[in-house]
């Protein structure tokens, strides 16, 4: 094997923490070399000594690249040499051009004057590359995710990339943006481009990986060649995890009572675009103690549907009835919705679901500051109690209910925000792709939370756009496309064929 980069012995620690413990880790030439674990696992860790945000003296081991020792001081220096690494949090300028968000840092110059001319050229060429049409002008707010992921790659390929390390790159994309982007890396692998793909979806993974590397706890576990055989996911999660997850989902005996949560002739109309219906006079219905998942492709209308009932916070000239507990119920806004006994959360948790720069205890206790004060006043002391027992109760992993919530990983970021809308005692609890960039152990933790939320007596309603979730933890699963509800399926009976045959019958009424 022609290795363009060997990882020898790699230690990091952090404060007497061990992140990272004697890592070995070898990438050949022309090669995608998946790079997976859970949360906290030391993928990224890895990934920053590779590029340089931990300098050479902050670790212990060596990197060789191109056969050479490197010592690299800083990102400039990985870079120099063709490494370029695009985190998952993106780092693009919103109203800065495409053009200027590609070179940014170093444009093409004519005697110290920027040459727009060849920016706009060069621009066209990485653009064409990456199969945007857009244009060089293009303001970075008015592309969207999928986009701004491949702007983020004509960027590397600017800086004359060798190896392209992806930090999660597909994790806010919907299906087809993300078969996109993986085709791709494919073609680049084809021309000698070498990548590094960390993922939480191991069905891509297993798609274009050459060979795949697992981490746990800050080492090695095993790297598997994927042209030796088929590596089954189970496989990987069982390294990950260190048990094997014959069943990934949670078991549970339903105990379904009446009807908790009814909408009548629900209709939403664009916020921005009066003339342009959203949600087609839908019907729909929860009961106590089920979880109802809401199956569709991405724009079939589940979360505008969702955010409009969580008091109107999509939408315009929405129009219908909403009842809770047989009773009609005012939905108007965010506040009575909640009174009524909705809570929604986010699919987006870092940007709507919590205040990152903000401690776990605030946090937690955000959607419901009566519950925690003395008349007008916070009681501290209380606070603290409620985010204390929150974090046991639902197993928050960190320092303490004081540190911030933007430094905990992903899956204990969602228990954060669970516990937010739990403290306010709703009666049905709306999650929106409850388990989006967390990885396998954190998610059968979720689902163990939403079973246990049911058993409550809650109604749970589940968006997800992975089939296996909403087919293994829903009790029955309702199918949107287009803004409308085309199919309805008992979770016992439902498959994945039966809900993609259901979305394939545009227009058609439920079976």
């Amino acid at each position: 094997m022609n290795a363009i980069l060997e990882m020898r012995g790699i230690s990091k620690n952090f404060t007497g923490v061990k992140a990272l413990s004697d890592v070995n880790f070898t990438v050949a030439a022309g090669e995608i070399h998946a790079l997976v674990g859970e949360n906290g696992a030391g993928k990224s860790t890895l990934m920053k000594v590779l590029s340089g945000v931990y300098p050479h003296g902050s670790y212990e081991g060596a990197i060789l690249y191109d056969g050479e020792e490197r010592r690299f001081r800083d990102i400039n220096d990985s870079e120099a040499l063709g490494i370029i690494i695009i985190h998952q949090e993106l780092a693009l300028i919103p109203l800065m051009s495409i053009a200027e968000n590609i070179f940014i840092a170093k444009p093409p110059s004519r005697f110290g004057i920027i040459d727009r001319g060849a920016v706009h050229r060069r621009t066209r060429e990485l653009l064409a590359k990456v199969g945007l049409e857009e244009a060089p002008d293009t303001l970075i707010t008015n592309i969207g995710v999928g986009k701004q992921q491949l702007v983020e790659i004509a960027k590397a390929l600017s800086k004359e990339v060798r190896l392209l390390i992806l930090d999660e790159p597909t994790a806010s994309l919907n299906e087809k943006d993300s078969e996109a982007l993986l085709d791709l890396l494919v073609e680049f692998r084809a021309h000698g481009i070498s990548s590094i793909l960390i993922s939480h979806k191991l069905n891509e993974v297993s798609r274009v990986a050459d060979r795949i590397t697992v981490l746990r706890d800050g080492r090695t576990v095993d790297t598997m060649d994927c042209h030796a055989g088929v590596v089954e996911e189970d496989r990987i999660i069982r390294k990950m995890v260190d048990r094997d997850l014959e069943h990934r989902f949670p078991k549970r005996e339903p105990n379904i009572g009446e009807t908790i949560l009814a909408v009548k002739d629900w209709s939403v109309y664009h916020p921005l675009h009066a003339d342009r219906q959203m949600i087609r006079n839908v019907d729909f219905h929860v009961r106590r103690g089920e979880i109802v998942g809401i199956a569709g492709l991405m724009g079939a209308g589940r979360t505008e549907f969702a955010m409009s009932l969580f008091g109107r916070s999509y939408g315009q000239r929405i129009t219908g009835r909403a009842s809770i507990d047989g009773r009609e119920v005012d939905l108007s806004t965010v506040g009575r919705a909640m009174d009524a006994g909705l809570a929604y959360v986010t699919e987006d948790r870092k940007q709507l679901g919590l205040l990152l720069a903000e401690d776990v205890r605030k946090n937690v206790t955000l959607a419901n500051l009566d519950g925690i004060a003395a008349g007008r006043v916070i009681d501290d002391m209380k606070e603290l109690k409620v985010a204390s027992e929150y974090r046991g109760r639902m197993r928050i992993r960190c320092s303490s209910v004081y540190q911030e919530a933007g430094k905990l990983s992903g899956g204990n970021q969602q228990k954060v925000v669970l516990s937010k809308w739990l403290f306010t005692d709703p009666k049905v609890l709306i999650l929106d792709e409850p388990t989006r960039g967390i990885d396998v152990g954190a998610k059968y933790e979720i689902y163990t939370i939403i079973n246990e939320l049911a058993d409550a007596g809650k109604g749970v309603v589940m968006i997800s756009s992975e089939m296996p979730e909403l087919l293994g933890m829903c009790d029955r699963i309702c199918v949107m496309n287009e803004g409308a509800f085309v199919g309805e399926f008992d979770g016992a009976d439902a498959t994945q064929e039966k809900i993609m045959r259901a979305i394939m019958r545009k227009g058609e009424n439920r079976p």
